[in-house]
């Protein structure tokens, strides 16, 4: 009550305001009018605009625009290789004041704690993260994973804070064949908030898909796609990660009309990305570039994602709203010189404030130790499955290729771009090993090794030659997981990620340089994507068309079947 009585106070000007901004113009996002006067705000809340007010402590915003703090609609905090406490701090200051995530990275990997670290840390953090509840651990029945979450193992996680709903039902063969678990599932949130995860998924397929009560899309990679699932009622997440980039495919899309049911996401997208291009401040000013309305693109990053996920306490500068600003040079600029969080200042002192846990998942890399021959593609026959890589996209292509068998073996053969890719069982569950090809990385020696191996989080390694292949994966276990380039018997770059092997324990900082040498040492192998490591992470998760490969071989998602 007193709270109450605070705010009603100070929003009519009987008391002075905590904190007041004052010169800025307030970009509305109900009517895309530039409005004048004061912000008041009391604690953590907005209770006055459009107004002068008195205050005890003044912000002097002149000349620049103030806009709501920008929510991320779907990631996955460890894919930023970095925990959650080093993430607030990498990307609050660009202006983004709620993360949605899905932990299931973690949890594919230790299962509960890892959710329950992730919970922990949210109440903890500058910025809000909200924690889905994952869905799918593992993601299909194809692969070996560290833990499995069923139906009543979430309903035990369920009442945090943090919590929304059901994250990515990424199982989408699960839900419209009516598998058990995945029915339990979805009872267990019926008529609660399910996130969706079903690409190329059309027709009455997709209908039955959303009847499950399948609320929002991140995976459509073309505008025909989407506009199919705008069209059926799903909330599209325009995504623009690391590996994924669907941004320029969607943009055509994203108007004043559609804005109110699109929103922005980045689902992966790493330290150094993040520095040299931007978070969604970048695909805001990009899209702003592109040609969509300012008025589009700022909704989507929040009003509509807040709409979206039923966070009615935000998304706009406006009397009764959370005090999540961001004041930015301009709107096609998108440059935030001052964030607020929850009425908060984000800054140096803010950070340092914060309670931080201790990481969980600890010496969690149990891969039996290898040898080259491990490696061999052990076959009798010429005709030969090839994951085909589309840069930009984590959709794969399903190719075949004569490959001549030599004593055994097929060999890898850099001059066709056909490298070895190989899935290594790192949970001490099995100590299976699959081997298979992959053409698109443009490797003409050595190898690099990965324990981010989506979702099961094996350890993934491509390469030409297999003693350097086995020197990168046993060097990872020796680590604690993360990625390693290795040529001619000689380690050339790593980074070590010790926390459930996907998140470094070391600033955000020391991983942005670290990615940047590891970039250039698969360069000098001969690499030519972008953003190798996350790309082939990717390459093992078997619920995205067409081709894949896990610990129990490769992986038609077609047909959603281990070749044989």
């Amino acid at each position: 009550m007193a709270d109450l009585n605070r705010r009603i106070a100070q929003a009519r000007g009987d008391e002075p305001a905590d904190l007041i901004l004052r010169g800025g113009q307030i970009f509305d996002l109900m009517t895309g009018e530039m409005l004048t006067g004061d912000v008041a705000i009391c604690g953590d809340t907005i209770v006055g605009i459009c107004d002068s007010y008195e205050g005890a402590n003044v912000i002097d915003v002149t000349g620049l625009t103030l806009v709501p703090g920008f929510i991320d609609t779907h990631l996955h905090i460890e894919s930023s290789l970095v925990t959650p406490f080093e993430f607030d701090r990498c990307v609050a200051p660009r202006g983004v004041t709620t993360a949605i995530c899905d932990p299931h990275e973690i949890a594919n990997v230790i299962g509960a704690d890892g959710i329950r670290y992730f919970q922990s840390a949210s109440e903890r953090t500058v910025m809000d993260v909200l924690v889905q509840l994952s869905s799918c651990v593992p993601s299909t029945h194809m692969e070996t994973a560290g833990a499995e979450l069923l139906a009543t193992d979430l309903a035990e996680l369920m009442g945090h804070p943090s919590a929304i709903g059901l994250a990515e039902f990424m199982n989408y063969p699960g839900v419209i064949h009516r598998d058990p678990a995945a029915m339990e599932k979805l009872a267990l949130f019926e008529g609660g908030h399910i996130d969706g995860h079903c690409p190329l998924l059309s027709g009455r397929d997709l209908n039955a898909y959303i009847a499950a009560g399948i609320r929002t899309e991140h995976e459509a990679t073309s505008a025909p796609e989407a506009l199919e699932k705008l069209r059926k009622g799903m909330r599209v997440l325009i995504r623009e990660g690391s590996v994924s980039k669907d941004m320029h495919a969607l943009q055509p899309l994203l108007n004043e009309r559609t804005s109110p049911y699109m929103c922005l996401c980045t689902d992966d997208r790493n330290p150094l990305d993040i520095a040299e291009h931007g978070h969604l401040d970048y695909m805001i000013r990009t899209l702003i570039a592109l040609g969509t309305p300012p008025l589009a693109a700022y909704r989507a990053a929040s009003l509509s994602a807040a709409e979206a996920f039923g966070l009615k306490d935000r998304g706009m500068i406006a009397p009764g709203k959370r005090a999540d600003i961001v004041a930015i040079d301009s709107l096609s600029g998108c440059h935030a010189q001052l964030v607020l969080c929850a009425g908060r200042v984000v800054d140096d002192a803010t950070f340092a404030a914060r309670d931080i846990i201790p990481p969980v998942g600890r010496n969690s890399v149990r891969a039996p130790r290898v040898s080259p021959q491990d490696f061999r593609s052990r076959a009798n026959r010429t005709d030969t499955d090839v994951i085909g890589i589309r840069p930009g996209q984590i959709l794969t292509d399903h190719l075949h290729e004569d490959i001549p068998v030599a004593d055994g073996d097929k060999l890898p053969d850099p001059a066709r771009d056909l490298a070895r890719i190989t899935v290594i069982e790192r949970h001490g569950k099995n100590g299976n090993i699959a081997n298979g090809f992959v053409r698109g990385f443009g490797l003409k020696s050595g190898a690099i090794a990965s324990t981010v191996c989506h979702d099961h989080h094996n350890i993934a390694c491509v390469g030409i030659d297999y003693a350097d292949m086995a020197l990168a994966a046993n060097r990872l276990a020796e680590i604690e997981g993360g990625f390693v380039v290795a040529c001619d018997g000689v380690i050339l770059a790593e980074l070590s990620l010790p926390v459930a092997g996907l998140m470094s324990l070391e600033p955000f900082e020391v991983v942005r340089d670290a990615l940047t040498d590891l970039r250039a040492a698969a360069r000098g192998l001969g690499v030519t994507l972008e953003e190798p490591f996350l790309q082939l992470a990717f390459l093992a998760l078997p619920v995205i068309p067409s081709l894949k490969i896990t610990d129990r071989g490769m992986v038609d998602v077609m047909k959603f079947e281990i070749l044989p």
